[in-house]
Formats: C-alpha cells, sequence, structure tokens
C-alpha cells in the first residue's frame, strides 16, 4: 500500500547525516520511495555543508538546486521529511523547508522547531519508523491539524501558499454490446488514492499534452483499454470535501464519455478492483467517491434525454 508514497528527506548533513540514513532505511523498508538523498556516503564537508563524490566542487547553488527540484516529483502522496534531533534544523534545511511550505508539499519533522519560527502544525513530528507504520497502516497520510488558537496564523500562513493550477481529466469508460437489447455500462474502479472507494479512470493532464491525449493515455495506463473520445460530460473545480481537496490550489476537473468495444480489463498499481455497472445502479449501490459520483450523475442525466 505504501509504494504509492514518496519522500524526500532534509536535515543538515554535516551535522546529522546518519541520521538521515536512518530515516530512509525506515522509509524504504516501508515501501516508501525516498527520492533524495541518494544513497551512498559524504566525502567531505564545506562551510558545514555536506558533499556526495560527484559534488565535489559544484556550485553550492546548483546542488541545492538539484535537490530541490526533488519536490516537483513527489506526486499527490508525496511529502517532506525533516531531520532535526534537538530541534535543530540547519541554513540548507531552513531554506529547503521554506520553498516546500509554498509548495504545497507536506512536511514532517522528527522533532519540533527550536531553531526556526516557521508554523509548524501539530500533527507534523512524527518519528521516521512512526510515520512509516502510519502510512503503511492507513494508506494516506496524516491528516493536518490546526489548534484552536492558531486558526490565525493558520490561515495567514496558507494566504502565503503559492497558488497553483492543476488539471484533471478523467473518463466515463462506457460500452455497449452489439445488440442495442442492453444498455450501456460503465467502468469503475476501486482504489486506495479514494479511501478504498470507487471512482473513474483518470488522472493529471501532463505539460504540453492536450487533453484527449491525456484522456486516453490514462485509459491504457490503468486498464490497458483502448477507446474513442466521445462527448464531454462535464467541467468544474474540486470538491472541497470529497477527500481530494488541497487548499491554495485550483484543481480543475474535465471528463469525457470515452467509449470502448470490449470489456477485458487489466489494471496497473493504481487501482486494487474494478466493476462494470449500469450507471443508475452504480449510484444507488456503490460507494463511490464525490467527484465521480458528480460526473456519473450528470452522465446518467444525459442517458436519459436521449432515450
Amino acid at each position: 500500500m505504501a509504494s504509492q508514497f514518496r519522500c524526500i528527506i532534509h536535515g543538515s548533513f554535516s551535522k546529522h547525516f546518519d541520521e538521515i540514513k536512518k530515516a530512509a532505511q525506515k522509509f524504504e523498508l516501508a515501501g516508501i520511495e525516498v527520492l533524495a538523498p541518494k544513497s551512498g556516503e559524504l566525502v567531505s564537508n564545506t562551510d558545514g555543508f555536506g558533499l556526495f563524490a560527484d559534488e565535489e566542487g559544484q556550485d553550492p547553488r546548483l546542488i541545492e538546486l538539484l535537490y530541490l527540484h526533488n519536490l516537483k516529483r513527489l506526486g499527490q502522496n508525496g511529502f517532506s521529511y525533516f531531520v532535526n534531533p534537538g530541534g535543530y534544523i540547519g541554513k540548507s534545511a531552513s531554506y529547503e523547508l521554506g520553498i516546500a511550505q509554498l509548495t504545497n508539499t507536506r512536511c514532517f519533522f522528527s522533532h519540533g522547531l527550536s531553531d526556526h519560527p516557521a508554523y509548524v502544525q501539530p500533527n507534523s513530528i512524527w518519528s521516521a519508523e512512526s510515520l512509516a507504520d502510519y502510512i503503511t497502516s492507513n494508506g494516506h497520510l496524516p491528516m493536518p491539524k490546526v489548534r484552536q488558537n492558531e486558526k490565525t496564523i493558520h490561515q495567514l500562513w496558507e494566504d502565503l501558499m503559492v497558488p497553483g493550477s492543476v488539471v484533471a481529466t478523467g473518463a466515463i469508460i462506457e460500452h455497449q454490446p452489439r445488440s442495442n437489447q442492453k444498455q450501456k455500462e460503465i467502468l469503475l474502479v476501486r482504489t486506495h488514492k479514494w479511501g478504498n472507494r470507487y471512482s473513474i479512470v483518470g488522472g493529471k493532464v501532463r505539460r504540453n499534452e492536450r487533453l484527449q491525449e491525456a484522456l486516453l493515455r490514462e485509459v491504457k495506463e490503468e486498464t490497458r483499454l483502448k477507446g474513442q473520445v466521445g462527448r464531454h460530460i462535464c467541467t468544474f473545480d474540486q470538491i472541497k470535501n470529497s477527500g481530494y481537496y488541497r487548499a491554495g490550489v485550483q484543481h480543475i476537473f474535465i471528463d469525457n464519455v470515452v467509449r470502448v468495444t470490449t470489456k477485458r480489463v487489466t489494471l496497473n498499481e493504481e487501482a486494487q478492483e474494478y466493476i462494470w455497472a449500469l450507471p443508475t445502479e452504480a449510484l444507488e449501490h456503490l460507494d463511490i467517491e464525490q467527484n465521480a459520483r458528480t460526473t456519473i450523475k450528470l452522465y446518467a442525466k444525459q442517458l436519459a434525454a436521449q432515450q
């Protein structure tokens, strides 16, 4: 279950590299992919800046920016973990914390901060082992918590977040037998991403990718089905209580019909099971996450209007 999670570990390489390596081992044993730091040993310490063998002689700014670029690879279930024994975070990790927070990356810490005035939510302090165990057992990151007496601070902190826009495309995968005597069925998948509820197939549109290309790519990656893009169903902003909502991120869903000629599905690792169902029966009997339920309701309404 934890294989969908990724993390970056931050901290003072010159002071706490052994603790950083131990944290990386805890996460990797739990199936959480550690994007950085890479495995290996430090070979030098320049002005408190720990270096690997292939980094010697390089501009420290370049090394730092390459490290920070891993934040873009984390994905929806990614997080930053700061190893700060005694509360000490250090100069480089302090800079990394600022960038991580401004880009809406979930941040966790081994200890409360003592040398930095950053706002840290109370549910952000975890040992690496405890955090790995929580993720493995629950299939999601610990939810943020806000103290009653810190709501103003929390709001000011959220107001600083760099607004982001994420476009996702979803597919009502539609199959109708050659005989028109049977009604159209649609494909739903049960996924860990949605708390083991059912949803439709879809995903984020990549940079420089057309919407239809993204839609067919997601369908093929997740089901191995080839299809033809049909009519547009709806476009809507994220639904705040859907379980997918992230403050500060404009998340736009664009959903279309994708027609297929076979029901032979091969799922990838993103879902654990699937079902073909009539849309009205799916809405009545299945536990469907809220975004997909919105789309299926509109689809069913369109079908009824055509009959």
